[in-house]
């Protein structure tokens, strides 16, 4: 037994040599050196990784915006079209109601005030969806914001810039505008 006894300190004295041979002073730097190199590669690859997480995540956070505010103006200003559409039948309803004689109200007395209340009706109904008139008076400073000149002309006694005439009014859907008034303008100097 004690030949494999020997045998055992032999192996791992062996063993012991092969794992841990003696080194020179080379050696030991590229040992050194190898995890340093190791080490500053793992860090750059950690700092890329980190900024690609970083950029996506802030991708993610201004999709996520660009989406809940484009939902906002869909529920806002989806029906744009649908009330742009509806302006002309607006327009005709005022016209009939505007040319109307006061002989031809009293003739078809049921048949006008059954327009002025579809007339008032469809303006209920554009009111709740927040489409609301811009209805310049004569006198009012024109307001290319709000108004289309249609014409200019030079008119005693007003001022250049105010409304001299309204042809048609315009309509904002909530802040934006769906149509302007159109209006005739004052040129006269000042």
């Amino acid at each position: 037994m004690t030949e494999t006894k020997k045998d055992d300190e032999m192996s791992q004295e062996q063993a012991a040599s092969a794992m841990n041979p003696e080194m020179t002073e080379a050696d030991l730097s590229e040992f050194d050196a190898a995890p340093v190199d190791e080490l500053a590669t793992l860090r750059a690859e950690r700092d890329e990784y980190r900024d690609r997480f970083m950029r996506t995540l802030a991708d993610a956070e201004n999709s996520r915006k660009r989406g809940e505010r484009d939902r906002r103006e869909a529920e806002q200003y989806g029906g744009s079209k649908l009330a742009r559409d509806l302006l002309p039948v607006y327009d005709n309803l005022r016209r009939a109601l505007d040319a109307a004689t006061d002989q031809n109200r009293a003739d078809a007395k049921a048949f006008f005030e059954g327009v002025e209340l579809t007339l008032r009706e469809l303006l209920n109904v554009m009111t709740k969806h927040h489409v609301t008139p811009v209805a310049p008076e004569i006198g009012d400073q024109f307001d290319p914001q709000l108004h289309e000149a249609m014409f200019e002309a030079a008119l005693p006694g007003t001022k250049s810039g105010q409304i001299i005439q309204v042809m048609s009014e315009g309509f904002l859907l909530h802040d934006r505008l769906l149509r302007p008034a159109q209006v005739g303008v004052s040129s006269t100097p000042a």
